[in-house]
């Protein structure tokens, strides 16, 4: 829990002082410490997770020399009840293997 704490410290100290939030890797660098990845293979695992969109971006730009940069505010259904999977009809469980 040490790690834990201390990040949730920083990135509550830096929301406001700064009014910034941390994006994902932040927390993922516990993560990985606790799953007990060598830090000198933190940056190429965080490096390998943004592969997809990398290539998506210069897709993109190749298609029509513009990068599209959304907005990160979520808009979609709010207060979603969670249905196990064993609980879901067998058109979901396709749809969803």
């Amino acid at each position: 829990m040490r790690w834990y704490e201390i990040s949730e410290r920083v990135e509550k100290i830096t929301l406001e002082q700064k009014g910034l939030r941390p994006n994902v890797d932040f927390y993922a660098g516990s993560v990985l410490y606790y799953l007990g990845l060598p830090i000198d293979l933190f940056t190429p695992m965080f490096a390998a997770a943004r592969v997809a969109g990398w290539t998506a971006h210069i897709r993109e730009q190749y298609a029509d020399n513009r990068i599209i940069r959304p907005d990160s505010e979520y808009i979609g259904p709010r207060d979603q009840t969670y249905v196990p999977i064993e609980e879901r009809s067998a058109l979901g469980r396709e749809v969803a293997s």
